[in-house]
């Protein structure tokens, strides 16, 4: 589907009728279609130092107890990731070096714990103010850190080649800082 950062966040019905989703709802389809498939419905969010960056979420799986990911991004890098990572820490730090603003800066900073969407009401799937009440739940869960301050302050910035591979094809007026809020 292509991305739209339109500030509209979509049930996943509504993913599928609109054709259309950016990471929030394209991740919380990603994990129903998941659960279909068999596994569990786990959903997690990649956090950013606050105001560098979107945050990002992730729809997660386990195949022969390592840890996968699908996820919906306007960067290139920030999508899926084979399922070999022994937890769920390593699999967030494969993200690391490719989590950056529009200014080259490295901006991912935490991560939350797995949301098992099998536990709640089903109505989120199909009905939007579900679906929003949701997702205002799911951005209140606390971050697990990922790199310490003294880390921070030593990041270096992203070179510009990697940028530019980052970004092929990215609509830039989509992005954080850029995109009309």
């Amino acid at each position: 589907m292509p991305y739209n950062a339109e500030e509209r966040d979509r049930s996943p019905l509504n993913v599928i009728l609109d054709q259309q989703c950016h990471c929030l709802d394209g991740g919380f389809l990603a994990a129903i279609l998941l659960w279909k498939l068999g596994f569990k419905p786990l959903v997690l969010d990649l956090v950013p130092a606050p105001g560098l960056d979107d945050d990002h979420v992730l729809a997660l799986f386990q195949i022969e107890g390592r840890w996968g990911a699908v996820a919906k991004s306007n960067f290139l890098q920030l999508g899926f990731r084979e399922p070999v990572f022994k937890n769920i820490r390593e699999l967030t730090m494969s993200y690391f070096e490719h989590y950056m603003n529009t200014a080259r800066q490295k901006t991912l900073r935490g991560y939350t714990r797995p949301m098992d969407l099998s536990t709640l009401d089903p109505a989120w799937m199909w009905d939007e103010s579900a679906a929003n009440r949701l997702y205002k739940k799911f951005y209140t869960r606390k971050p697990i850190a990922l790199i310490t301050k003294s880390m921070e302050k030593r990041l270096n910035p992203v070179r510009e080649k990697i940028f530019e591979a980052e970004t092929l094809g990215t609509d830039m007026s989509w992005v954080f800082g850029n995109r009309a809020d």
